[in-house]
């Protein structure tokens, strides 16, 4: 029994990892990140860069502008806030 528990946290925790841009520090406990991801274009096959704004939770305010930082899934926060700031990869130079 216990092992079908355990099998379903972590099918439950198994949330999405992404790493991103900040472009945007200037709300309270929230930052803007952007993703980029590469794509090859549907007729002609080249790969194309598209990116997705994503707000996400930054409980310290430590993120700035510029600094790469990795989200993670969470529970909703507001109405467009779906992610959290796990870890602040490199700062802005």
């Amino acid at each position: 029994m216990a092992e079908i528990t355990n099998a379903a946290a972590e099918a439950r925790n198994a949330r999405k990892a992404r790493v991103g841009l900040v472009v945007s520090d200037k709300m309270q406990k929230t930052v803007v990140v952007s993703i980029e991801r590469r794509v090859p274009h549907p007729v002609y096959g080249k790969m194309i860069t598209r990116s997705t704004n994503l707000k996400a939770h930054d409980e310290t305010n430590q993120a700035k502008t510029g600094d790469t930082v990795r989200i993670m899934e969470t529970r909703p926060m507001s109405k467009d806030k779906r992610w959290r700031v796990v870890e602040i990869v490199e700062r802005a130079k």
